[in-house]
């Protein structure tokens, strides 16, 4: 195969499927969404099939848990991929809302709406749900999608691609508006995230080296975040109960997401009532603690943190953990080793809380909560296509709001300027 070409002709069928899916209307996409849920479901032995040849290849290829973990499809997920679907079908249609309609002095009305981006390329790894999750969240907002899905899930991912696009014939929308990248060379990557002409942005979701990758070689705005080391800051104005049950719930609900805590900061007035409460539940939970020298002083059977634990997303039951002097030193440690994602206080001091909610730099800050909680259906966006730490454009959980753009709108009665 030239990969290129390949890569080229995809491109071309997208840009022109964009124009349609952008033309269609809420009635024509919901359709289409529904359409293919029904089509996961009917094949859903199917799916299974395609899935359970990709685990065993991933298995004779020597891959981790977590990741055969993530690669796995059951009965269940399946079903969930398919309600995802009629979820996305019930929310609110953004494309074509106008806000902010105002009169100006010159008697024009001026105002925003909300328009597609066009063509949006998404590269995921392992997981095949985010081909039913990206396909629906991508044709809802009105753009053409190019999906790119791990090597590990080629035929899992084919499979559902075979319902989407079932689903977007049945609505009279054309095929090519979802794409599934069928092969597996790398090189595919490479000419898609550079396709300036036919596409309009990359949404990544994968691990850091994959990241790390687009950052040095995209052409193409990327929405993207980088790791997740999400914090939790015990004040010493803290409910130490709520604080008890928050550090418990943010490291140990999963410990595989980005919304995960992975560092506890707690104040030095109250560390030593807080820390041995909440580092029994760890250990009763199998949590590795790795702390400071007054985390150890108070709690000795932690392991010794290096410099490089406080930067760590581990993904896994380990923690990192810090006594600090306070909320100030609290705001200083999280915007020096802090990716931007996800960071949370808890305190009954208002006015703490609300600085902390100013200083803190990260996409999603938070009080008295789980950093758990950052999650595009916790909000209310009904799904998301990932969480961005980016400043521009989107911020936090990207959903549909987030795949769509404004443009300026003025409408006139032939008005003229002098």
């Amino acid at each position: 195969m030239d990969v290129k070409q390949y890569m080229q002709t995809l491109g071309r069928q997208a840009r022109e499927a964009s124009r349609a899916v952008a033309r269609a209307d809420t009635n024509q996409k919901n359709l289409a969404l529904l359409k293919m849920a029904e089509a996961i479901e009917r094949d859903a032995a199917k799916l299974l099939a395609a899935n359970a040849q990709d685990m065993a290849h991933a298995r004779s290829a020597g891959y981790d848990t977590a990741l055969l973990d993530r690669l796995q499809l059951t009965e269940k997920t399946v079903a969930a991929m398919a309600e995802g679907l009629r979820q996305i079908a019930a929310l609110p249609d953004p494309v074509g809302e106008i806000d902010d309609l105002k009169y100006r002095p010159s008697g024009i009305q001026v105002g925003k709406m909300r328009v597609p981006l066009g063509v949006i390329g998404i590269i995921y790894e392992a997981r095949p749900n985010v081909t039913a999750d990206a396909a629906g969240l991508c044709l809802k907002s009105g753009n053409a999608a190019i999906l790119r899905g791990g090597s590990e899930a080629i035929h899992s991912n084919q499979a559902i691609a075979a319902c989407v696009k079932e689903g977007l014939a049945s609505a009279g929308l054309p095929d090519t508006a979802v794409q599934v990248i069928g092969t597996t060379d790398r090189a595919a990557v490479g000419e898609l995230i550079t396709m300036r002409d036919y596409v309009d942005v990359i949404v990544p979701r994968g691990g850091k080296g994959l990241i790390e990758r687009l950052m040095n070689e995209a052409r193409i705005p990327v929405i993207k975040h980088l790791h997740g080391v999400c914090h939790v800051y015990v004040d010493d104005r803290a409910d130490l109960a709520k604080a008890v049950k928050i550090a418990d719930n943010a490291k140990t609900s999963r410990y595989g997401t980005c919304n995960t805590m992975e560092t506890l900061l707690v104040a030095e007035a109250v560390a030593r009532e807080a820390l041995p409460r909440i580092a029994e539940i760890y250990r009763t939970k199998g949590v590795e603690m790795r702390g400071c020298d007054k985390s150890r002083a108070i709690v000795p059977d932690m392991k010794t943190a290096t410099e490089a634990d406080w930067a760590e997303e581990y993904l896994a039951p380990i923690i990192a953990i810090r006594v600090v002097a306070d909320m100030d030193a609290a705001i200083a440690h999280i915007n020096t080793y802090g990716s931007q994602h996800t960071d949370s206080i808890v305190t009954e001091d208002y006015t703490r809380a609300r600085r902390f909610l100013r200083e803190v730099d990260s996409s999603s800050v938070m009080v008295n909560a789980s950093t758990r909680f950052a999650d595009g259906f916790e909000y209310g966006l009904g799904a998301e296509i990932g969480i961005s730490t980016d400043k521009i454009h989107a911020r936090g959980p990207v959903g549909l709001e987030g795949l769509t753009s404004q443009k300026w709108i003025v409408l006139g009665d032939g008005h003229t300027r002098g």
